[in-house]
């Protein structure tokens, strides 16, 4: 499927996806999106299904003073493999970007990230920030996260980090001290994880739909449901 946004002067528009086809399809997506003065533009990306899910965005900030927000989750097990490549071209001054992508990997499944942010001469006074972060849920899981910057202006703050881990051990000992079981901890620890993405989408329906695939994919839920 292939998605095109124009944004004019001054428009505010978002873009909410929830993808959570049959285990063994193929899912493959392109959004294009092209931003005027003023313009906001928010895709909120949710990625629960597929044996092979593609998901390309690219959006380009044609006026002075537009703002981008990319903000996706993404999860998969068995062995599945899920792609997402972005990329944010910033062509006039004085325009924002946020990028926010988090994935949780189990079994032997494996995620691809990379996203990369351009600043063209032009555009100075650029305020850019790109963040991808992993959470490896078995040993056999893979995580490849590349964020890129090319930057040709010099009157610019960007930045940029990727981190690929476990959960974090302290955590866990923390509510297994505080009568939590192991497996109902693990649970807990990567639902906070994944619910920092859920709760940047404004939109209350969709943020409960995401909320709740994200549950049924995650062992424990009925306690989980007691304790988030």
């Amino acid at each position: 499927a292939v998605t095109r946004v124009l944004a004019a002067q001054d428009s505010h528009v978002t873009h909410l996806k929830l993808q959570q086809e049959a285990p063994e399809a193929i899912h493959l997506a392109s959004i294009e999106a092209e931003q005027a003065r003023g313009a906001v533009f928010a895709s909120h990306s949710l990625s629960f299904g597929a044996r092979l899910a593609r998901n390309d965005i690219r959006t380009r900030l044609a006026g002075e003073g537009a703002e981008a927000l990319l903000n996706g989750l993404y999860h998969a097990d068995g062995r599945r493999h899920v792609d997402h490549h972005t990329r944010i071209d910033h062509t006039r001054p004085q325009a924002t970007s946020r990028e926010f992508y988090r994935g949780l990997l189990d079994g032997s499944a494996r995620g691809v990230f990379t996203g990369r942010v351009l600043v063209a001469q032009d555009a100075q006074r650029t305020d850019a920030m790109q963040r991808c972060d992993n959470l490896l849920l078995s040993r056999l899981a893979e995580a490849d996260a590349r964020p890129e910057l090319e930057i040709y202006a010099d009157d610019v703050k960007c930045a940029h980090g990727a981190t690929v881990g476990q959960l974090d051990e302290d955590a866990l000992f923390y509510l297994r001290s505080r009568g939590i079981d192991a497996a109902h901890a693990r649970q807990l620890l990567t639902y906070a994880f994944a619910a920092e993405v859920l709760e940047r989408i404004a939109h209350a329906p969709l943020r409960a739909l995401g909320r709740a695939a994200l549950l049924e994919r995650l062992p424990a839920t009925a306690r989980l449901e007691d304790l988030s």
